[in-house]
């Protein structure tokens, strides 16, 4: 018996035939799903069309000059100051290799692409703001950034390259072992820059918002030195599709004296702070340039 040679036209139209249902007044009464049609963009391209992929779960404002909206970003990543001051501070970016930790939506590495950095690494874990800092990449043409999706910490571990900056802003206080963090970063760059939120007792103590995801002040040791650190709790944080914080339920917060301590014990001497908040609405929080 001779078969016969389908192509494609030919194979679709049989397996149509051999999944119809029986009863065809009953296929026409049924109830279509068209949920899957949403994910079609039925207007001409644009960027803002890049944006509104994730409306409602931005965190970043992006400059007003680009006359682009990303809902219901406020925090002015994209125009920050503290990246103007580690530039003033630590020396110009301009031919720089930096490595990145925790791009969120790709504000800072915009920044320091406008600032002639030569090469830009960004790492983020988060699979959603990973894509988030993809569509900045297309929409911004950053073209001299390198956004990784992964741990950094096991990067860092691995990695044995040398930086003229890391950069991580608003990570420290989401790791689980913030001590090993600084020790890492200590091995691959003689400069960095940090902002961070910390655990001051007495404030967090008397702010009802906050004071019920804090555990109690405990000490531990490293190379024998000793740390006051606390476990934080995100709460109802993590019910939001937009959350950014670290990858599990709680993060440990090191005390102010103990970030500057750890500092001092990895190597950098030459240290600065600036952007200090007592009333942040999240906890007090401060920028450090350190370098050895």
């Amino acid at each position: 018996m001779k078969l016969k040679k389908f192509g494609y036209r030919e194979m679709t139209h049989y397996f149509s035939h051999l999944f119809q249902p029986k009863n065809n007044a009953d296929a026409n009464n049924e109830a279509v799903n068209t949920e899957i049609l949403d994910a079609y963009v039925m207007t001409e391209p644009s960027r803002q069309n890049v944006l509104d992929i994730f409306q409602g779960e931005w965190s970043s404002q992006l400059p007003e000059n680009t006359g682009l909206v990303a809902q219901p970003g406020v925090a002015k990543l994209f125009e920050d100051h503290r990246v103007d001051w580690a530039e003033q501070t630590l020396g110009s970016f301009s031919g720089w290799k930096i490595l990145e930790l925790g791009p969120l939506e790709g504000g800072h590495s915009y920044m320091f692409q406008n600032k002639n950095a030569n090469k830009i690494i960004s790492i983020e874990a988060n699979t959603r703001a990973f894509l988030k800092c993809l569509c900045m990449q297309n929409i911004l043409n950053l073209d001299r950034v390198e956004f990784k999706l992964g741990d950094f910490i096991s990067f860092l571990e691995k990695d044995n390259s040398q930086y003229d900056m890391i950069f991580a802003s608003g990570v420290l206080y989401h790791m689980e072992d913030p001590i090993k963090l600084l020790q890492l970063i200590s091995k691959l760059s003689s400069r960095i820059f940090i902002w961070t939120h910390y655990y001051d007792q007495e404030i967090i103590t008397n702010r009802e918002e906050l004071n019920y995801k804090f555990g109690p002040v405990s000490t531990f040791e490293h190379d024998g030195v000793s740390y006051e650190h606390v476990t934080q709790s995100y709460k109802k944080a993590l019910d939001w599709s937009g959350f950014c914080g670290g990858s599990q339920p709680d993060s440990t917060w090191l005390t102010r004296d103990s970030i500057l301590k750890a500092l001092e014990q990895f190597g950098f001497t030459d240290i600065h702070i600036s952007f200090e908040d007592l009333d942040h609405p999240n906890g007090p929080a401060f920028a450090v340039c350190a370098q050895k």
